[in-house]
């Protein structure tokens, strides 16, 4: 399972890829803006409801969320990662 701070990188990095404000994704996934701010700043990990609702309205895989983590973590040390 991904640490909190890294699932919620995933998340904001995804959400503004789409063009969303977080108010944005609030509506759409039914859960508040607070709530879904803490998870992209790492303070919560999401409820496997809450994460399921993220995943379908950004089109997040959630199968796949481990080979992302690494290259979250390599851009945000400003490193490209083919692993």
């Amino acid at each position: 399972m991904l640490d909190k701070k890294t699932l919620g990188a995933i998340i904001q990095k995804k959400r503004k890829e789409k063009g969303l404000k977080q108010i944005d994704l609030s509506i759409a996934t039914d859960l508040s803006r607070n709530y879904l701010s803490d998870i992209e700043n790492g303070r919560y990990m999401p409820s496997v409801e809450a994460l399921s609702r993220i995943a379908a309205c950004l089109d997040l895989d959630l199968n796949v969320l481990k080979m992302t983590e690494i290259q979250v973590v390599d851009e945000s040390k400003g490193l490209v990662s083919a692993r």
